[in-house]
């Protein structure tokens, strides 16, 4: 009986420490941390305050130029995103013209139904 209880508590611990682990935030989701304030900081084109989104909702997504816009690739990576990857038409009016992105990716704000808040470019080097 004592070795049936023993293993039992062992399998609790080491199934309480896998979900501890797995339910962990990524690197770098210290709301605190340089990275959360430049996202915190990011408002919607033509407005005076409003913001992008939460910092958690923008997704890094890869990008290109067809004729005269931006096209950004819009999948799994988003909640209730298209199955199948596609590319949308980033307007013109929600590019935020700033240098500073430290994600080294293109950042995308979209939303079914919404559709695109804002993006951000990749910062040049």
């Amino acid at each position: 009986m004592i070795r049936i209880l023993v293993a039992a508590t062992l399998l609790y611990l080491a199934a309480a420490v896998a979900i501890a682990a797995y339910g962990a935030p990524p690197e770098g989701s210290d709301p605190d941390s340089a990275t959360a304030r430049w996202f915190r900081s990011l408002i919607i084109p033509g407005t005076e305050e409003t913001p992008c989104c939460g910092w958690s909702d923008g997704r890094a997504v890869e990008y290109r130029v067809a004729g005269d816009h931006y096209e950004a690739l819009v999948g799994r990576q988003f909640p209730d995103g298209p199955e199948v990857p596609t590319w949308i038409a980033v307007p013109a009016g929600r590019v935020l013209t700033r240098t500073d992105n430290p994600t080294g990716r293109a950042v995308l704000f979209w939303r079914p139904g919404s559709g695109v808040l804002c993006f951000v470019l990749p910062a040049q080097v």
